[in-house]
């Protein structure tokens, strides 16, 4: 059998499933991979064995080889293991980002090249170009769809070995081409949350690994307000599972997180979603990953997301000495969380990212003042 010049990652979806199908259309010599990325935990939840069915019914419409390999033990080390630390740390992590990094453009790359590719594809909607003898990663034509937020730990290396075939496609039109090409995937939904967890309640699901430790709810002046079942269990701007009621004295609005004290198990928060207290205007990073494999300049101007469904927002960095970066933002943001991805970006192409390390926010350096 001659080898694939193309591994096509299928995860069972409309989207890796028109992937394939492009670039078999095109006359590429292809094949289909379906990774297993995490190990059954015995409560029924995991789709993993319907995505696998779906896979393999793509690629036999198409008329294309399948192979498969089990991922799980690095999901587990790679992703999940650092997941967990970071939630008992009460900081919020991305395992998407690291999955992309540690399992789709590492080991799934790898495991292409044994087979005999020479490149890889998946379903992302992200786009890459050369320019100036470098690779690119610039954001998709369906902003609504785009992910190269999730892709920023990508370099040189991945890009060149990548193909993103629907970088310059709509979702409708993903849907519709395989509709018409009748394949099974066309009108499967999109999978949303955090894969492992899926439909799961995302407190219940976290609770079998970080048990339950009760504290108090207090608000930023510190008056004690209830009481919850963990720091770790909340992100900051979450309004969902406070159950707090009517507090005598304040009004009858909904309370949002501000802040979290992991040390003394505490948990804060105010009223009002754009509280003052969940204000930021600067923050600080990890060292910092470059897709060019270097910063622009030291300093310089260009737009950012802390978040995935955000829209970008004009700053000044400041690349340190310890490779992370100093982000000041013309206005105020909301809720930036310690743990989640700062992602830089000039017009569409995305300069990379890391993990935001700390904010300006009043409540957070109200904290570490008491801690000093």
């Amino acid at each position: 059998m001659t080898a694939p010049e193309t591994i096509v990652g299928m995860s069972g979806g409309v989207d890796s499933s028109v992937a394939a199908l492009l670039l078999h259309e095109s006359g590429e010599n292809i094949s289909g991979l379906f990774m297993h990325n995490w190990a059954d935990d015995g409560t029924g939840d995991c789709r993993s064995g319907e995505d696998r069915r779906d896979a393999v019914a793509v690629c036999g419409r198409i008329g294309i080889p399948i192979h498969f390999r089990d991922f799980s033990r690095e999901y587990l080390e790679g992703v999940f293991a650092t997941f967990l630390d970071e939630y008992a740390s009460g900081r919020t992590p991305n395992p998407d980002v690291l999955c992309n990094r540690e399992i789709k453009f590492k080991h799934f790359l790898d495991a292409a090249r044994e087979l005999g590719a020479g490149r890889i594809a998946t379903g992302h909607y992200a786009r890459i170009v050369r320019h100036e003898g470098r690779w690119q990663l610039l954001r998709a034509l369906d902003a609504s769809k785009d992910q190269s937020y999730f892709l920023h730990q990508l370099g040189q290396e991945q890009l060149a070995a990548t193909r993103f075939p629907l970088g310059e496609l709509h979702k409708d039109q993903v849907r519709r081409i395989a509709a018409d090409a009748g394949l099974p995937t066309a009108a499967k939904r999109d999978s949303t949350g955090i894969c492992f967890i899926g439909e799961r309640d995302f407190r219940s699901f976290l609770s079998r690994y970080l048990p339950a430790r009760a504290g108090e709810i207090r608000d930023p002046q510190g008056r004690v307000l209830g009481q919850h079942p963990g720091v770790f269990y909340f992100t900051l701007g979450q309004r969902e599972g406070l159950q707090l009621g009517g507090v005598r004295g304040r009004p009858a609005a909904p309370w949002f997180v501000v802040g979290k004290d992991v040390a003394r198990n505490i948990l804060y928060v105010d009223q009002g979603s754009n509280s003052s207290w969940l204000q930021s205007r600067a923050l600080q990073s990890e060292p910092a990953h470059w897709i060019a494999g270097e910063p622009p300049a030291t300093r310089f101007s260009c737009l950012a997301q802390t978040r995935y469904r955000q829209p970008p927002e004009s700053c000044e960095v400041e690349v340190r000495d310890d490779g992370g970066v100093d982000v000041r933002f013309a206005r105020p943001q909301r809720a930036v969380t310690p743990g989640q991805s700062l992602v830089l970006y000039l017009g569409d192409t995305c300069l990379g990212g890391a993990v935001i390390q700390a904010t300006d926010a009043p409540m957070e350096s109200a904290m570490r003042g008491q801690a000093a």
